[in-house]
């Protein structure tokens, strides 16, 4: 090959190399995990402190990945009878679940002190769901429904996430199916469905 040819092939493979080099920066990033956020369960504590007993007893276990299957679950709904509920269904494994996940840990200090919230760890691995929420606490407790039994029996389709709602006297009012894509579809969702004092 002649050095003047060999220099044009040399330059036009640069100029690719570059031009996929920009592209792939510019592509728009498919990586759902959430971003690192600076919430802390001491402080959301303290945010928390004077909330009613039903909701002080959610607060207590906050972060905590509780067992007992659908006897346990339904015997804390029936306890927070006269207070909202949302349970969040969510899997470590979901992009959608960790992409929403900190707006769950903001507007359970927002309005946990009228809103009981509740995870529902559905179709997950113990120490992968452990491990996210150590890494991504919130002020309440999830249980876990390795089989789908519990999501299966509050009619969660196997979907992932779902959010149900649940007004003071325990009937089920609402049901968003997806992600939320931002804090302020949740919080007005949480308002229209739930409507607590802002």
């Amino acid at each position: 090959m002649r050095p003047r040819r060999l220099l044009t092939v040399i330059a036009a493979a640069a100029v690719l190399v570059a031009l996929v080099a920009v592209g792939l920066s510019q592509a728009p990033s498919t990586d759902t995990s959430p971003k690192a956020t600076n919430f802390s369960l001491a402080q959301a504590g303290k945010a928390l402190a004077g909330a009613p007993a039903p909701l002080a007893a959610l607060h207590a276990q906050g972060a905590r990945l509780l067992g007992g299957g659908n006897g346990a679950v339904t015997a804390r709904l029936d306890a927070l009878k006269g207070t909202p509920v949302v349970v969040n269904k969510w899997a470590s494994w979901c992009g959608p679940c960790r992409a929403e996940f900190p707006l769950f840990q903001q507007a359970s200090v927002k309005f946990g002190k009228q809103i009981a919230f509740v995870g529902l760890d559905s179709g997950d691995n113990h120490n992968d769901a452990v491990r996210f929420l150590k890494r991504f606490p919130v002020p309440y407790p999830s249980y876990e429904d390795p089989r789908e039994h519990v999501a299966g029996a509050l009619k969660a389709s196997t979907a992932y996430p779902i959010t149900i709602f649940f007004d003071a006297t325990g009937k089920q009012v609402y049901m968003h199916q997806g992600g939320y894509p931002t804090q302020q579809k949740l919080d007005e969702d949480l308002q229209r469905y739930l409507k607590p004092a802002t």
